[in-house]
């Protein structure tokens, strides 16, 4: 008998945290490394959220358990929030929150996939949701896109996966790893699919904040509203409030299975941190000008590192659009010898400039997508332009 079931010895380690780790082990040894591994802002939690989780501390009753779906006056102002910044009018009783948005991907497909139930999962894809899908005897269907369509898939491509098994098309806009962003004709179109179909969606709008020039986001259910009896959308404080740390995540859904997801959670972990959940009804109460200073600053840093990218021989990279991630493409250097090492994927050409370079970044084999890699660009101005131009010092010496 094994000692390890062999559900829990499938899932695959996460790579951005594990590039992310050895990034902080090296960088705690004195290495002068470079990381754009980690999703995660570089600015610190704006001072009002903070001294909001500092009095919360002071006070007894949050020294307690509190309900499993969150407290109640922020279930409430989750709702409003949502209705403000999408256009989605919901009830509080709507509202789960969780321990970061990772728990409500979980909680989702835990409640909603039966084994060998399929899921429609565009490619190239955040690392987590294969696993969380699996985990929930879910079957993962992958639909693969490029730049070619930037990264977008048509509905032609979700119908031709589409089976008699499929329940659920994930939806993510923006996008985690590329940066694309949907257009609302886009996103109604799919939309309108789903629903014909009597599909799901669950709808990934984490990044909601962060899009770019003339790209706006558009939530699904607002876009297309019968889908909403049909529709979860999972989102958080960490991307838009500097909040990583602070895992508050939410899922929100029909009553049915937001009742079920909360019956799930009692027996996971019970009700999030009480003072990480103050610290987020600061932060969905007030308003969005720390996100604005944020959205300024990852604007100008991702032109630049498309910038900087594009002009590395063998190296493309599409313009990201939203979100903080640049997905170049390094085709044009696999299976050139550099130093000595003849990369034939991107796993063993992002080992070769963690370990020559410095620089930490995340094959694409991770995300679905072998050949690219993942770039944040959450990091300073200075770090970012040191990083690529030693990216691209060592592509320089491929032949």
């Amino acid at each position: 008998m094994e000692r390890i079931s062999r559900r829990i010895a499938a899932v695959a380690e996460s790579a951005t945290l594990a590039i992310d780790a050895r990034f902080k082990a090296l960088k705690a040894a004195g290495e002068s490394v470079v990381g754009f591994g980690a999703g995660e802002p570089d600015f610190p939690t704006p001072d009002a959220i903070v001294e909001a989780a500092v009095e919360a501390c002071r006070n007894p009753a949050n020294h307690v358990y509190t309900p499993t779906p969150g407290l109640p006056e922020l279930r409430s102002a989750i709702a409003a929030k949502t209705a403000r910044d999408s256009g989605l009018a919901v009830e509080a009783a709507q509202v789960l929150v969780t321990n970061g948005g990772k728990q409500a991907i979980y909680n989702t497909f835990a409640t909603l996939l039966d084994p060998g139930d399929e899921v429609i999962v565009i490619a190239p894809y955040w690392v987590t949701y294969p696993e969380a899908i699996a985990l929930a005897g879910g079957v993962p269907v992958y639909v693969e896109t490029d730049e070619s369509t930037g990264f977008k898939a048509p509905v032609e491509a979700l119908e031709a996966v589409r089976t008699p098994k499929t329940k659920i098309l994930l939806f993510v806009s923006p996008s985690n790893p590329t940066g694309a962003v949907y257009s609302r004709d886009q996103i109604e179109a799919i939309g309108r699919w789903a629903a014909e179909h009597g599909l799901w969606v669950v709808t990934d709008e984490i990044y909601e904040h962060l899009v770019y020039g003339s790209h706006t986001q558009h939530s699904m259910p607002v876009v297309v509203p019968e889908l909403a009896e049909r529709c979860v959308v999972v989102n958080g404080v960490a991307k838009t409030y500097a909040m990583t740390g602070w895992r508050v995540g939410w899922m929100i859904g029909p009553p049915d299975v937001i009742k079920a997801a909360t019956n799930l959670q009692s027996h996971a972990t019970s009700n999030v941190n009480n003072v990480a959940q103050r610290a987020a009804l600061a932060a969905v109460s007030g308003d969005l000008s720390a996100a604005a200073m944020m959205r300024e600053a990852f604007d100008r840093r991702r032109r630049r590192i498309h910038e900087m990218l594009s002009a590395i021989p063998g190296v493309t990279c599409m313009e990201p659009e939203g979100a903080f991630y640049a997905f170049p493409s390094f085709k044009g250097v696999l299976g050139r010898e550099i130093r000595g090492e003849t990369p034939k994927n991107t796993l063993e050409l992002a080992e070769l400039i963690l370990d020559e370079a410095k620089v930490a970044i995340v094959p694409g084999e991770a995300f679905g997508a072998p050949g690219y890699a993942r770039m944040a660009y959450a990091l300073g101005d200075a770090d970012l332009e040191e990083g690529v131009e030693r990216i691209g010092k060592l592509l320089a010496e491929a032949s």
